[in-house]
């Protein structure tokens, strides 16, 4: 038997959830099932203001890590403000 709950959420929040389950073949009430068979599952809720990395940004730290393993796109470092303008200035 299923039943309906109502609940209060941004219209935003609601939206981009909505398009999120949509790409993933979703919908709505199965993300919000899901999420809740979790809770009751693993009796926790979890609440992180722990900034996330998007793959965009991800990717971009790949490329940055292949060229320092390849001594790429670096510079010396610097013993002061005055050797890395000059530094600068001779690129």
């Amino acid at each position: 038997m299923q039943t309906v709950i109502h609940i209060k959420a941004d219209k935003e929040v609601k939206e981009n959830a909505a398009k999120v389950a949509r790409e993933l073949g979703l919908n709505l009430s199965d993300v919000i099932n899901a999420s809740l068979r979790n809770f009751i599952r693993t009796r926790e809720v979890i609440f992180s203001d722990t900034p996330q990395m998007t793959p965009e940004l991800e990717k971009l730290l790949d490329k940055v890590e292949e060229d320092i393993k390849h001594n790429r796109n670096l510079s010396p470092k610097f013993e002061s403000a005055k050797e890395a303008i000059n530094w600068l200035k001779s690129k």
